[in-house]
């Protein structure tokens, strides 16, 4: 019995993501800030690309085939499952690189992360339902952009730099936007269709977001305080001088 075609693309992502993680500090050499950490200048790009292909994916899935905003269930494109396969295949990467390259208490909460991303997608494309539901949520890599833009920019040392303000507002406006608006209206979601889908899956699903909900809120006051709040705080001080 062969393997069916979303592991095989699973791996294939893997070995592609692999490939481009490798030849990525030739495509974008680092900096002279980040040269003293070559695997997270590789990785950030890495994630820069996913979320990319991801995100614009998932928003012109739903525009080439609208049908499965009324049915994330049972309704999707083979393009759909294809980039949720794809995505998978990427996660698997980055955690194996995360896992290589970084100490454990530096990275276990996107090792979980990642983990409760991997189980869920991977169930959607076993069972080839819930596809849609799973394209709702790679909605949330159109914020990694700018998430992954702003660690670029850090690594390059250009914090006080005017594309580092404007990454600073958009990445803001696109975390309420496209991540926790997201996230809220999934687990509106699940609670609506509680009746339509199976206990196991429920639970999944409910323990997923569960996780993902606080771990994303304290991320947003995590860049809010950094971003906004310190730097107010800076300029005040300049005023009092």
């Amino acid at each position: 019995m062969g393997l069916s075609p979303g592991l095989l693309l699973i791996g294939g992502s893997f070995a592609a993501f692999r490939l481009l993680n490798r030849g990525l500090e030739r495509l974008v050499p680092p900096p002279r800030p980040a040269l003293r950490n070559r695997w997270k200048w590789r990785n950030i790009w890495t994630s820069f690309a996913h979320s990319l292909l991801s995100g614009a994916g998932a928003l012109l899935g739903f525009y080439l085939h609208p049908q499965m905003a009324e049915d994330l269930i049972g309704t999707h494109s083979l393009a759909a499952q294809s980039l949720v396969s794809v995505s998978v295949g990427y996660f698997l990467q980055d955690f194996v690189d995360m896992l290589c390259n970084q100490k454990l208490h530096q990275s276990w909460e996107l090792l979980f992360h990642h983990s409760v991303v991997i189980i869920c997608f991977s169930l959607t494309v076993l069972v080839h339902q819930y596809i849609g539901f799973a394209l709702v949520a790679l909605l949330v890599e159109i914020n990694s952009i700018f998430l992954h833009l702003r660690q670029i920019l850090l690594m390059a040392n250009l914090v006080h730099s005017t594309c580092y303000r404007l990454n600073s507002i958009i990445n803001l406006g696109t975390y309420i936007v496209f991540r926790i608006t997201t996230l809220a209206w999934m687990t509106r979601w699940l609670v609506l269709n509680r009746e339509n889908i199976p206990l196991a899956t429920y639970t999944v699903g409910t323990v997923g977001m569960a996780i993902m909900t606080p771990m994303n809120i304290i991320l947003f006051y995590r860049l809010l305080r950094s971003d906004f709040l310190k730097s107010s705080r800076e300029a005040w001080r300049e005023k009092e001088k």
